[in-house]
């Protein structure tokens, strides 16, 4: 949603911003981590159709702003560089409004919290983490890596579901279309043939009978079902609670918290090699998280800043697999606790790709076999009038 706030920011006196935010008080929070004063919100409306929403194309930014840096040009002639050749006018609004900001001498991580619709925080702590070492090429090299390992198990989860989804709406079409317009065909045909015929035959007429009579009144209620589970979709308490009753189920649940893990761990990882203190990582990595696992990571991070190992301290609060606890106490050995995060994350994330491809590959058959089965049942079903009055002709 499209909210337009009146605030005071400094340096720069009362302003009009325009933000995405899923409420008034996340927009009123955007600004206020912008260190402004919000003085006004109101919901900005236009039109039926929602307005689109804005992309910054953070991978891209970063990997070309590294590029840039390496090849010896400072930070200010880099965002310049990617100013003048931006295309897409709202990008190129935010990198001038960046170089604005570091015109008038704030830091790089400083500027970037001025956007926060373009610039999430972990990209912000990363930033504000090299500037302690004066190695910002480093920290974009390793938030390009983060976020291409991301997209990658993101991409391999979307790619593996697409057939079957495919293949399920292609069978539900075909199922609809003869039970709409074939079958009511057949019911006519058979209204004179009587009542010795078999009981799901007789179902299958009087399914017929049905749709000739109240087709429309049908396609009705149809759509507005339809529309009511549109609706709900884009409501979040509604994706909420869907992914709640997910959980509940042991085999699909327990991949989730996997998956969960590897994100987590990853980005921990990231963080911790980034120079940022691993209690005020936790903080960071909370955002990230379902809403049920926030609880646990605020937990770990009290029991760390009390004076536990963060082995200890995972496993305490269930942040850990039995391959994870021992890899946590290793990098406690060894020092090396960033690096053997991230190695936690791969390794779940190999997990879950494995998962998913057994998954694909059972699926996909089960799935054709219930569809065929389905639809030749219903074609069955039709042509059984057909083979009895052959039948007794004979």
């Amino acid at each position: 949603m499209r909210y337009q706030v009146k605030a005071v920011l400094a340096g720069r006196g009362t302003v009009f911003l325009e933000l995405d935010a899923d409420s008034a008080e996340d927009a009123r929070l955007q600004v206020l981590a912008q260190g402004g004063m919000v003085l006004n919100v109101r919901r900005r409306f236009s039109g039926w159709m929602p307005k689109p929403r804005l992309r910054f194309p953070l991978a891209h930014f970063s990997q070309e702003l590294l590029s840039l840096l390496v090849a010896g040009l400072s930070l200010v002639e880099s965002i310049e560089t990617l100013a003048d050749k931006e295309q897409d006018a709202g990008v190129r609004k935010i990198i001038e409004e960046l170089l604005a900001r570091l015109y008038e001498g704030v830091t790089f991580s400083r500027a970037l919290e001025f956007f926060p619709q373009a610039f999430p925080p972990l990209y912000v702590a990363t930033a504000r983490a090299s500037e302690r070492t004066g190695d910002l090429p480093e920290a974009l090299t390793r938030f390009i890596n983060y976020h291409t390992q991301m997209d990658l198990v993101r991409k391999k989860l979307i790619g593996a579901s697409i057939y079957p989804v495919l293949l399920l709406l292609i069978g539900l079409l075909v199922g609809l279309f003869l039970l709409v317009f074939v079958v009511p065909k057949f019911s006519a045909i058979y209204e004179d043939v009587g009542s010795d015929l078999p009981w799901l035959s007789m179902l299958l007429i009087e399914w017929g009978h049905l749709v000739q009579e109240q087709g429309w009144q049908m396609a009705g209620v149809a759509a507005a079902v339809l529309a009511l589970i549109a609706y709900g979709i884009t409501r979040p308490a509604f994706r909420v609670r869907l992914i709640q009753q997910l959980w509940r189920i042991p085999a699909i649940g327990e991949r989730m918290r996997v998956y969960q893990l590897a994100r987590f761990y990853r980005t921990l990882g990231m963080l911790l090699r980034g120079g940022i203190p691993v209690v005020k990582a936790l903080e960071m990595v909370d955002g990230l998280l379902q809403p049920h696992f926030r609880p646990r990571v605020r937990a770990a991070a009290l029991l760390i800043r009390e004076g536990k190992t963060i082995s200890n301290a995972m496993e305490a609060e269930g942040l850990t697999t039995a391959v994870g606890d021992r890899m946590l106490r290793v990098g406690e050995r060894t020092g090396l606790m960033g690096e053997m995060m991230e190695r936690i994350g791969n390794f779940h994330d190999e997990e879950i790709a494995r998962w998913v491809e057994w998954l694909t590959k059972l699926i996909e058959p089960v799935l054709m076999a219930v569809i065929g089965g389905v639809i030749g049942g219903i074609i069955i079903l039709m042509y059984m009038p057909i083979f009895q009055l052959a039948g007794s002709v004979g």
